[in-house]
């Protein structure tokens, strides 16, 4: 539900009074579109806010939200794909959506408003990039939901709502799925059971199980370097959902018009910002630096600087020569060679690329395979098996037969 927030101030009319329905996807197996706790609302109109499938199943989503708004009882739907009928509603990808439908009545005046109603308003007024995480009940005939505010400090003692309705391992699997900005299921234990089913995508929604979806701040990128490349770069690490910090130590460079897109511009030493964020704790394990300034003065003691924090990613820029050269330099600096090991350099995957924006989508796809281990980083054609679960491919090891580029 989380997706529908750039979204909800628009229907926030219908959201404070109307009927309305929430579909939302509880399971999914196989090849899907879009993953557990994607949601769709749909109003007694029959007007839509969201997607659960691009256009596969929405038909007959809607068809169930208005049952359910018509009779006031929740739905559960499985789609998957069926050879047997063409015209049948399925995935033609081949994998299985588990779907429930809970319907929100008409606020009556004077009475509690209906949980979904109460935290889909408290969501209207949040932004597109807030910190939040929503958890709610699912396989109960009320429902209930909760928002937290600040998912990456959640402890579950400080939500009384939900320490009162949750214990031992499930427990542990909300807490965990809220402080790491995750989604799943996670299914309430049953009388005389003695641990539940691990919490996952494929869990089903018809028996009591809560619903998690968190979403931490943006993680940071660090772009160094304010040139043609770092101009290119920062648009597209902005459509990834980072937040973008350009850092230059020329004013006169990092004040050009062409960097407003960046949420932060800097003027300083490189080496110098990063040690300072990083000590003032605003560096993390997400972290991405993209080292473009392709000036050895600057190149090298932020390499040092940034070699020696746990960041998720470290690329510079430069050429097979210029990698070779900077690995001694960095070696004489006394720096580890395991840490070494870690840089991305030269910057980006093997796309041809050579202009700037050309440079920038093969820099961005390097971090979204960086960022996901079963990456083959092949064309999809070339592979087989599940779309989303690759062998991640080995790291080329000889240097000395790759050619020089973007010098």
């Amino acid at each position: 539900m989380l997706d529908l927030i750039p979204s909800l101030g628009l229907w926030v009319p219908r959201l404070a009074a109307r009927e309305f329905a929430v579909a939302t996807i509880v399971a999914a197996s196989g090849s899907v579109p879009r993953p557990v706790g994607t949601s769709m609302l749909v109003a007694g109109s029959g007007d839509v806010l969201g997607s659960l499938s691009g256009g596969c199943v929405e038909g007959a989503v809607v068809a169930l939200a208005q049952e359910a708004m018509d009779d006031a009882v929740p739905r559960h739907g499985t789609f998957g794909f069926s050879s047997a009928d063409a015209f049948a509603a399925g995935l033609t990808c081949g994998g299985e959506l588990g779907i429930q439908i809970q319907p929100v009545p008409a606020a009556v005046p004077g009475e509690i408003p209906h949980p979904l109603r109460a935290v889909l308003l408290q969501l209207a007024g949040l932004g597109p990039a807030h910190a939040v995480a929503l958890v709610r009940l699912l396989g109960t005939p009320g429902g209930a939901a909760v928002v937290l505010s600040d998912p990456g400090a959640f402890r579950l003692a400080a939500s009384s709502e939900l320490a009162a309705l949750l214990h031992g391992e499930p427990a542990l699997q909300v807490e965990s799925l809220v402080r790491s900005g995750g989604a799943g299921l996670v299914r309430l234990l049953q009388p005389g059971e003695c641990a539940p089913a691990k919490s996952g995508d494929a869990q089903p929604a018809a028996e009591p199980a809560i619903l998690v979806e968190s979403r931490l701040a943006p993680p940071r990128m660090l772009v160094f370097g304010a040139n043609d490349f770092g101009a290119a770069l920062v648009p597209a690490a902005k459509l990834l959902g980072y937040h973008v910090t350009l850092v230059d130590a020329r004013p006169a460079f990092a004040s050009q018009p062409r960097f407003a897109a960046a949420d932060q511009v800097v003027t300083d030493w490189p080496h110098r910002y990063l040690a300072a964020e990083a000590a003032a704790g605003r560096t993390d394990s997400r972290t991405v630096a993209a080292v473009l300034t392709h000036d050895p003065k600057f190149d090298l003691p932020l390499l040092e600087t940034a070699l020696a924090l746990d960041l998720a990613y470290v690329g510079a820029m430069g050429s097979r020569r210029s990698h070779l050269q900077r690995v001694e330099q960095l070696l004489n600096a006394g720096v580890a060679p395991e840490r070494i090991a870690q840089l991305h350099s030269p910057i980006g995957l093997d796309l041809g690329a050579v202009t700037p924006a050309e440079v920038a989508v093969s820099v961005t796809a390097e971090l979204i395979a960086a960022r996901t281990r079963a990456a083959s980083c092949q064309p999809l054609r070339e592979t087989s098996g599940t779309i989303h679960h690759h062998p991640a491919a080995p790291a080329p090891t000889d240097l000395n037969t790759q050619e020089i580029a973007w010098t």
